[in-house]
């Protein structure tokens, strides 16, 4: 009964999904990375943690995909469809066989992110494309397959550790408009924890329900008023290169 409830519960927060009732109303940049994509990437593309390969709509004519998932999140987690399994700390490419190399929110669930990165580092040409997006302050997701967070500061380290070049990186989400996520997703994850213990903590569903729009409305607002505090984001988007 819990577990049919709990999942009713989540599976109303997917319709939801673009409207200010959803917890995760504020953190909507799939056009935001399919622009940036668009523009950056070229010639072979491969991209790790390609889930359902919806990055392959996103690419310029031209480019060749090669899509990579792991087994244990991709498979098991995320249904995903990539061309082949592999660990992204041993790629099955030769070097220098990439021109682009696309990680969008995988970093963080990687065992071995040095060696994942000296990997994107060895089948990238010269003057390939690193394209990597990374959360910052996200709650832990995917668990247990959840291991880090980096700065902007410690990703450009392990990136340029690798051997690659930073040519940009920049927040991905403004900080009001994180405060409003954050809060609204602990919000969120209360009610569904109070489900899941049949907590009298229900009774306080609705007041939660009623509190997240109004916090997502109030913190879209205060990212149209007020300047961004850049140490407060929810994550990065870096754009790196092969010297």
């Amino acid at each position: 009964m819990r577990s049919s409830v709990r999942s009713r519960f989540v599976r109303a927060m997917r319709v939801l999904r673009r409207t200010p009732l959803h917890p995760q109303w504020l953190l909507d940049g799939s056009n935001k990375t399919a622009r940036w994509v668009r523009e950056a990437a070229r010639g072979r593309v491969v991209d790790i943690g390609c889930a359902d390969r919806w990055i392959e709509k996103c690419l310029p004519p031209g480019c060749d995909y090669i899509g990579i998932d792991y087994p244990a999140t991709g498979k098991l987690m995320y249904g995903a469809r990539p061309d082949v399994f592999a660990d992204a700390a041993r790629l099955p490419l030769p070097d220098a066989s990439a021109d682009t190399v696309i990680i969008l929110e995988v970093v963080e669930h990687l065992r071995h992110p040095r060696e994942a990165l000296e990997e994107i580092a060895r089948v990238l040409r010269p003057r390939g494309r690193l394209l990597l997006s990374m959360p910052f302050l996200y709650p832990i997701h995917d668990a247990p397959h959840d291991f880090q967070r980096y700065t902007e500061h410690g990703l450009a380290r392990e990136i340029e550790a690798a051997g690659l070049r930073v040519e940009s990186a920049a927040p991905n989400l403004g900080s009001a408009h994180t405060a409003g996520l954050i809060g609204c997703l602990a919000l969120g994850g209360m009610a569904v924890e109070a489900i899941r213990r049949r907590s009298p903590a229900i009774a306080m569903i609705p007041l939660v329900a009623a509190a997240i729009p109004v916090v997502n409305v109030l913190a879209w607002l205060g990212g149209k008023l007020l300047p961004s505090w850049p140490a407060v984001t929810a994550g990065y988007a870096v754009l790196a290169s092969k010297p």
